[in-house]
């Protein structure tokens, strides 16, 4: 499945989830839903991927952690604040180049209306 098929899909269960509890729930919540949510729908889904790091010729095994990456192909961070800042777009796109990832969403289900809090990261994706 191509990675826009993929966040077309947990778009629509974002939407789903934040139409059910709406904005202000720890991000942990959100997290361990839209997870639940994905797999139900047949989606392969990796929770919290360490995501390794290389420097000055040495590997480190954990960098960073991912909060979801869908069918190894679309990396989804997720947020629970009021507004997301620029470097949280920032923080994607470095996740992105780190796993070779073409697609990444930056999914803040503070917002108040869940379609404001969607943002599209890209890294070289082929429309």
């Amino acid at each position: 499945m191509h990675e826009n098929e993929l966040a077309k899909i947990v778009v629509d269960a974002a939407f789903q989830i934040h139409a059910k509890l709406g904005p202000g729930l720890l991000e942990s919540v959100y997290k361990i839903i839209l997870y639940y949510e994905l797999r139900k729908r047949g989606l392969s889904v990796e929770k919290e991927l360490p995501i390794p790091l290389r420097w000055d010729n040495v590997w480190f095994d954990e960098g960073f952690r991912a909060d979801l990456v869908v069918e190894e192909k679309l990396l989804v961070e997720l947020k629970s604040v009021e507004k997301t800042a620029k470097v949280h777009k920032k923080f994607v796109l470095t996740y992105l180049r780190l796993t070779n990832c073409k697609l990444g969403l930056l999914i803040n289900f503070g917002e108040e209306l869940i379609k404001d809090g969607i943002s599209r990261v890209v890294n070289g994706l082929d429309e």
